[in-house]
């Protein structure tokens, strides 16, 4: 789903509140990847704020240090939006040519935005078509100017091309029906953790039945660490991470604390869950049969074993390199593997050659 364009090679790039992620692939065979090159640098805390980019120019300076950094030539680049700026809605509208929607999509869309309308960029696909009763589903996204305009203006800075605009959500989505080609009955709840953002797609087959972002993450984990412990920023990130500070903390020493975020942000995915059941029409068949973890916080100590107790349902990381090739003698296995909860959402949007 792009808010706008579309590109034939692309680099996928995922600015999020933590860390700049890049990944560029090249397709390979009947629908295939293999990994050309990957990125992951930090960005300082408080660059991004409620998903405001505070710091324009330190993030269009990691972007530009990626890219040069990893020898990535390629100019054009897609990126992806979540959070509050963003609103995914399926709605109803009377039977019509594709032309006629064209026509009256603007005026469909201030029912259901709750934003001015001028101060957005929509997007829309048409899901299905009932000529029987006479209507016809649609997903309608739109996002605010301001933030396509912040996003598409440090990719500028760094010297490359805006090209499209995903929805995090939806990028994950790509990821995971290019590793895991789900079957047509398998509904999955796609996770992906951010530092300040978790976005869940409940999705069955290859199509999205349910999504929202919660205003929660891994920063909770970090900011409890920091004031209960009196650790710095980045003490507190190794130890959630489950390794022990130079001071001495073992990661044993943070768990109970550990544990009481998992507790709140798991409680807040089991509402978002028990919400798509009780509205969802398929009745008794609304069911998960596993959920999918991403971002970097998916790597937080018992995060998953915790989930999967509360849910009732199996739990497992995302590997976002799953299905792609890659070179060993260019990647390191380890490092691959480690980083690979991380680069759904960059993998999923690399993954969109047009």
């Amino acid at each position: 789903m792009g808010l706008f364009g579309g590109s034939k090679s692309l680099v996928g790039v995922d600015i999020g509140s933590s860390a700049i992620k890049a990944v560029e692939m090249k397709p390979i065979g009947k629908g295939g990847f293999e990994l050309v090159s990957i990125g992951h640098v930090p960005l300082l805390s408080d660059t991004i704020v409620d998903g405001h980019i505070i710091d324009l120019n330190h993030v269009s300076d990691v972007i530009s240090r990626i890219f040069t950094e990893q020898g990535i030539k390629t100019r054009e680049v897609g990126t992806s939006v979540s959070g509050h700026s963003v609103i995914i809605k399926k709605i109803d509208v009377p039977y019509m040519s594709d032309e006629e929607l064209q026509e009256r999509i603007n005026w469909e869309a201030e029912q259901h935005i709750p934003f001015d309308i001028q101060d957005v960029n929509l997007d829309y696909s048409v899901l299905g078509r009932d000529p029987a009763s006479g209507s016809m589903q649609v997903l309608l996204i739109a996002c605010k100017r301001d933030k396509i305009a912040q996003y598409t203006t440090v990719i500028s800075q760094a010297g490359r091309i805006p090209v499209f605009m995903d929805v995090d959500a939806f990028a994950m989505q790509n990821a995971y029906n290019l590793n895991y080609q789900p079957m047509p009955t398998t509904t999955v709840a796609l996770l992906d953790v951010g530092a300040s953002v978790t976005s869940v797609n409940i999705v069955r087959g290859d199509t999205s039945l349910f999504t929202r972002d919660i205003s929660a993450g891994g920063n909770q984990y970090t900011d409890l660490l920091q004031k209960e412990l009196n650790l710095t920023f980045e003490q507190a990130e190794a130890l959630k991470r489950g390794v022990p500070t130079e001071n001495g903390l073992q990661p044993d020493d943070a768990q109970p604390l550990i544990d009481s975020v998992t507790d709140i942000l798991a409680m807040e995915v089991q509402k978002t869950l028990d919400f798509w059941r009780a509205t969802s029409q398929m009745g008794d068949s609304a069911q998960i049969d596993r959920v999918l973890v991403a971002g970097g916080s998916s790597k937080v100590r018992s995060l998953t074993s915790s989930f999967s107790e509360r849910f009732g349902i199996p739990v497992e990381k995302f590997d976002a390199f799953r299905n792609i090739r890659f070179n060993s003698k260019k990647f390191d296995e380890e490092y691959i593997r480690e980083l690979s909860p991380n680069m759904a959402v960059a993998v999923g949007l690399a993954s969109r050659t047009m």
